[in-house]
């Protein structure tokens, strides 16, 4: 099981952009997005909206739901490595 997953702009760039050849302004227009929004993406300093998956996904990148699962499945890593509050139990009497 991994421990850490990779940020999706990560999996996005190396995959995707990087295969491709297309810089970041051109993908950043094909996919209707800013230029600086799609750099923070692909930087680790955002993470990928719904809104960016169902492009993906129209751009031909696989599906929208992928790309969710990743920023879920990245978040939930990332809020494991955090110290969490102590917490009780929700019963019903």
């Amino acid at each position: 099981m991994i421990h850490t997953h990779p940020h999706p702009g990560d999996i996005l760039k190396a995959t995707v952009f990087d295969a491709l050849d297309l810089s970041v302004t051109d993908a950043a227009e094909r996919l209707a997005i800013s230029r600086t929004t799609l750099s923070r993406i692909i930087n680790g300093r955002a993470g990928i909206s719904p809104d960016l998956a169902i492009r993906l996904e129209r751009a031909g990148v696989s599906t929208a739901r992928f790309w969710m699962t990743l920023q879920t499945n990245y978040e939930l890593s990332q809020a494991e490595q955090r110290v969490q509050p102590t917490v009780q139990r929700l019963q019903i009497a």
